[in-house]
């Protein structure tokens, strides 16, 4: 049985619209006109337990939207959402014990007090067993590396080492699923790899199950083994990288660092099915190969019969370039 199943969700909002100026603004209060938003419309997928999900769409796609909704903070206008069991925004109290959430632009900590003030109140609020929350605070201090900042005041923290506190004070009462919405925003690649391998490892170890929503397309290729994009409202595509790839290119380039004797090595490889030269000079050749491993294996046993081959690197296609596709099919 799934431990998310969501099934034809809607959810509208009403914003009010006016024209600049303060003769307008006057005439508004008296004469409001509201613009209806149509967030979700008909949303349906389902999460097995342990699985990091991707969540990815353009601003304004829906994305936060539905993790409010499976967070229990909005109510859709119709359609389910079951989590563990529980609607979540009937059954609230039961449902947080249950998740965590970090937003990447929202803090959960008290601002001018030290973090650890912060997770004891938590500690509180949860109503977390001593013993347990002992064990759980020290596994995340060691992990997040916490030690020489959780005695200083959220105001005087960087963002990285606050964002990896948020995830902490996410994880004090043991979740089982994690709801992050841009995790890594912001943050410098030194903080952005401490928090994925933090993901990967409590998602290993604890088997919690992760839902992802970031523009930043390396977090994705790092972290999650299934995507789901949403656009206007709706969920337009479900799968994994391998399959993304294999959908729009199997295109990769190839970078092979040689010593040769100068000759023009653009001629022997011309003519091999599915392979395009994108430079060429005295001491390295930068192909595109379309295809099977074959065309390559033909390119470096013409090349190591003239060439003492150095080196040889093989890219795929930047994930980025493969969601940009996908964006551009679906027009989102």
């Amino acid at each position: 049985m799934p431990q998310i199943e969501i099934s034809g969700l809607y959810k509208t909002f009403k914003v009010a619209r006016r024209s600049a100026g303060l003769k307008q603004a006057a005439k508004s209060l008296f004469c409001r006109k509201y613009d209806k938003v149509e967030a979700l419309k008909d949303v349906s997928f389902t999460v097995d337990t342990g699985e990091i999900v991707g969540y990815i769409g353009p601003n304004g796609a829906g994305k936060s939207t539905t993790i409010k909704t499976m967070s229990g903070i909005l109510v859709p206008d119709r359609g389910q959402c079951v989590i563990m069991g529980r609607i979540p925004w009937k059954e609230r109290i039961d449902h947080v014990r249950s998740i965590g959430v970090v937003f990447g632009q929202r803090t959960q900590l008290w601002w001018d007090v030290p973090v650890i003030d912060s997770y004891e109140l938590l500690r509180d609020i949860y109503r977390i067993p001593n013993r347990d929350y002992s064990n759980n605070l020290d596994l995340l201090i060691s992990t997040l590396e916490l030690q020489n900042i959780i005695n200083t005041p959220v105001r005087q923290l960087s963002l990285g080492q606050r964002m990896r506190c948020e995830l902490a004070a996410s994880l004090l009462h043991n979740p089982k699923i994690l709801f992050l919405d841009e995790p890594t925003i912001g943050l410098d690649a030194e903080s952005k790899i401490a928090i994925r391998q933090f993901i990967k490892t409590i998602n290993r170890e604890k088997n919690v199950t992760v839902i992802l929503t970031t523009h930043d397309m390396s977090d994705i290729e790092a972290l999650a083994n299934r995507i789901l994009l949403i656009g206007r409202g709706r969920i337009l595509y479900d799968g994994n990288l391998d399959d993304l790839r294999s959908r729009f290119s199997n295109q990769k380039t190839i970078n092979i660092n040689f010593r040769g004797n100068g000759f023009p090595i653009d001629n022997t490889i011309v003519g091999i099915p599915g392979v395009n030269i994108v430079s060429c000079s005295q001491e390295k050749l930068i192909l595109r190969v379309d295809g099977n491993g074959s065309a390559l294996a033909d390119v470096i046993s013409r090349l190591s019969n003239i060439v003492d081959i150095v080196d040889v690197s093989i890219e795929s296609q930047p994930i980025d370039e493969l969601i940009l596709k996908l964006y551009r099919e679906y027009a989102v």
